[in-house]
This record gives structure tokens, C-alpha cells and sequence, in this order.
């Protein structure tokens, strides 16, 4: 919305903490779409880790809704399992709604009697909770884990696995071209050729 919103302290080190143990990193956000480039950058900027970002289709009047309902066809859909879940107060309600224990549910803002019992308020910084973090050992790694999925590392880089889905694309397309000079039958166009030799001289290495 124009402005370029601080990072707080020891929120990145929390992200990378969490993919470190192999766990799949989504960010949802009650934002629309129109909004995807400059949310995308402005998380590169600051170094957060690689992971789904979900935005709402547009402007939605109930984006809190539009969360629940994203995680929840996550868990129902793809049977995925939601393992800890971070927000403001507003969003206790979206955490509850799909069943996840007040003690994986975790909140920045000032602690209320009312909501206490409903989350884990984070009243000292990020740097503190992640610390209490691997002491408890309470962040155990991720079973199935999703790591392969997306590369490790932050946004505004061109994942590996892209990477190499053009490459053998690209591979696959000169194979197949045609030779311009027509090749007898102990012939192999010259491009398809190199190719193979650059394949044993990698074999060799």
C-alpha cells in the first residue's frame, strides 16, 4: 500500500529455522493477488526463505476466511499437516478453525487474558522464541519432508529445479531437430553428437 513495512527482529532466523528441519514454508496472506509481485520482493529483499505464498483472488470482504479456507483445503486436499502457524491476533481464530493445538499457534501482539489460553504469545522478540525454540527441542524435524520441493535459499532466485527442467527441455529440442545436412545411417547429426561426448566427459569427471 505504498509504504515498505520493517522486518521484525529475528523473524527471518525463525523461517530458515523451520526449513532447516525440513518443514514445507507457506505464507498466506489476506492480500490480493494484484498485490503478488510486490509482496514476492519485498520478502527477497529481507531474505525470507523460499515457499507458497497464497494471496486472496482479488479483493475478498472476509480475508480471514479466505485464509481458513486455503489452509484448510491444504490439510483436506493434499493431506498435509500443519505443524506450527504464526500471526497476529486476528488470525488465532483462522489457526482454530482447522484444529491446530493453542500450542503450536504461535502470535505477536500483546498478550489478553482472554486469548491466552487460545496461543503462545511471543512477548520478548523472535530472536528470544527461537531460542526457546531449539532449547525445548520442541521443533522436531519434519516427517514426508517436502524438502526437495522448493530449494533452499530465498525468493527472487530462479529455483534449481527450474533451472533444470529448461535445460533438459532445451537438450530434448536439439536432439530432436532434424539435421540441416541429411545424415546417412552410421551418421549422428553433429549437435547430438557433442552432446554425447560432453555427457561421457562428464561421466569421466
Amino acid at each position: 500500500m505504498g509504504s515498505d513495512p520493517k522486518v521484525r527482529a529475528g523473524a527471518v532466523d525463525v523461517v530458515r529455522h523451520w526449513q532447516d528441519l525440513g518443514y514445507l514454508i507457506i505464507y498466506v496472506t489476506g492480500r490480493p493477488d494484484m498485490q503478488k509481485q510486490r509482496v514476492v520482493a519485498w520478502l527477497a529483499q529481507h531474505n525470507f526463505p523460499h515457499g507458497i505464498v497464497s494471496f486472496c483472488d482479488g479483493l475478498v470482504h472476509d480475508p480471514l476466511r479466505h485464509k481458513a479456507n486455503f489452509l484448510k483445503s491444504l490439510i483436506t486436499d493434499l493431506h498435509m499437516r500443519i505443524h506450527a502457524a504464526y500471526g497476529s491476533t486476528k488470525d488465532i481464530s483462522v489457526y482454530s478453525s482447522i484444529s491446530l493445538p493453542p500450542t503450536h499457534i504461535y502470535i505477536v501482539g500483546r498478550p489478553t487474558k482472554k486469548l491466552q489460553s487460545q496461543c503462545q504469545f511471543i512477548t520478548e522478540g523472535y530472536a528470544a522464541h527461537l531460542a526457546q525454540l531449539e532449547y525445548n527441542h520442541r521443533s522436531r524435524p519434519a516427517k514426508n519432508t517436502t524438502r526437495m520441493a522448493l530449494r533452499k535459499g530465498s525468493f527472487g532466485l530462479p529455483s534449481q529445479t527450474e533451472f533444470l527442467r529448461k535445460r533438459n527441455h532445451l537438450l530434448r529440442t536439439i536432439s530432436s531437430q532434424p539435421s540441416a545436412t541429411g545424415s546417412g545411417a552410421g551418421h549422428r547429426p553433429e549437435r547430438t553428437q557433442s552432446q554425447s561426448d560432453s555427457d561421457k566427459e562428464r561421466d569421466r569427471e
